[in-house]
């Protein structure tokens, strides 16, 4: 009797431990389990398998033998101090990847496993999905979220953590953007965040929720908006999401195109279990570098966690080359250098063959001058 209690909160604890819960579902089916039995083992098995004690014990053993290898992405992770940690308290450092948008790596026939195993290869152990406002009124919510279901399938499965950028630039308090595929409004934002909320609260592989891609008020008709007005959207953004799921790691970013954070220190977001985001593109500030980043983002890490959700560089006569991330190895070698100091997480921009600055030039992953750099890089850590 003991050891078939053991067991069958041995079954349980598996399913629970490694999410063996399917993506927007919120129980497990344990007949899935007996099903798959039937079809895929002899028909005798079964019958060895009539008493519950036997079931148990053979599910829980599927559950370990194909799901124990997502442990270490399935850690709900939060913030303590200015740190981020998993379930049992590890601080975690994320090195990642930016992917293009869902929409158009899939109408490439590029969202697959192939995709994220490359991207495990190279050492990450997050990536970042972004979501153009564009794309989903183009697909509409329901079929992208099947995409979105389907990436973070794939990167369970691979062991990296997820976070889901909400991809647009410009001002959302005045809905203002600065091109077609990142015009929004605050309704659409809203329902956006609540329904990704909804039906992630329970995958902890999904590990942040990226608010606001680029806010920005520099540039021709984006109206205005002060730190404070954009502070208070944000937080009923949060409060928006944490109806729904309470355990959600929130990201801010700070105006410039999400590189500069100069009010948090006096005004911080008055919300727990979020952190903060800058884009420390090369050209966003002449060198000598690390003084101005200092002032600019990286003295909020002494307080808070930061994670830049995009940085990255090419060469100027490399393809997609433009302002603000023309730049040599250089750069690679100072940022990896400030970011390592000061406990700073990160996710390089991008892991596709034509959003620039690119990471690969083609589809047989063939890095470019950035792409070599980081993959080395990334690889020290990713063993």
């Amino acid at each position: 009797m003991y050891f078939f209690i053991y067991n069958l909160k041995l079954f349980f604890l598996n399913a629970r431990r490694y999410s063996f819960f399917s993506t927007g579902q919120n129980y497990f089916e344990f007949d899935l389990i007996l099903s798959f039995i039937k079809i895929t083992f002899a028909k005798d098995l079964n019958k060895t398998l009539n008493s519950i004690y036997m079931k148990i014990l053979f599910a829980s053993a599927i559950v370990t033998l194909l799901f124990g290898t997502n442990l270490n992405a399935s850690n709900l992770i939060k913030v303590k101090g200015n740190k981020f940690i998993d379930s049992e308290g590890k601080e975690i450092i994320f090195r990642g990847l930016c992917f293009a948008d869902a929409h158009d790596v899939e109408r490439q026939g590029r969202w697959d496993e192939n995709l994220i195993n490359e991207a495990k290869s190279w050492g990450a152990n997050i990536v970042r999905f972004a979501v153009h406002p564009s794309s989903i009124r183009t697909r509409g919510l329901d079929e992208y979220f099947k995409l979105l279901d389907r990436g973070v399938e794939m990167a369970k499965k691979a062991g990296l953590y997820v976070i889901i950028d909400w991809h647009s630039i410009g001002n959302l308090k005045d809905e203002k953007f600065t091109g077609q595929s990142y015009i929004t409004t605050k309704e659409e934002t809203f329902k956006f965040w609540t329904e990704t909320a909804k039906r992630y609260k329970n995958e902890p592989v999904v590990a942040m929720y990226e608010l606001f891609n680029e806010p920005t008020v520099s540039g021709r008709d984006l109206g205005t908006c002060t730190w404070d007005e954009w502070k208070e959207l944000c937080e009923s953004l949060i409060d928006a999401i944490r109806e729904h799921n309470p355990n959600a790691l929130c990201l801010v970013a700070g105006f410039d195109w999400a590189y500069e954070l100069r009010n948090v220190g006096v005004s911080p977001v008055n919300r727990e279990n979020i952190a903060y985001v800058s884009h420390p593109y090369p050209q966003k500030r002449p060198e000598p570098w690390p003084e101005k980043w200092d002032a600019d983002f990286g003295y909020v890490a002494k307080t808070y966690p930061v994670i830049c959700t995009e940085l990255g560089y090419c060469l100027e006569n490399e393809r997609g080359a433009h302002v603000p991330v023309i730049a040599t190895d250089h750069y690679g070698e100072q940022i990896t250098k400030y970011f390592e100091e000061r406990g700073i997480s990160f996710t390089l921009w991008c892991f596709h063959q034509s959003w620039a600055p690119t990471l690969f030039s083609d589809w047989n992953f063939t890095p470019t001058t950035q792409g070599r750099f980081f993959k080395r890089y990334l690889q020290q850590f990713g063993k």
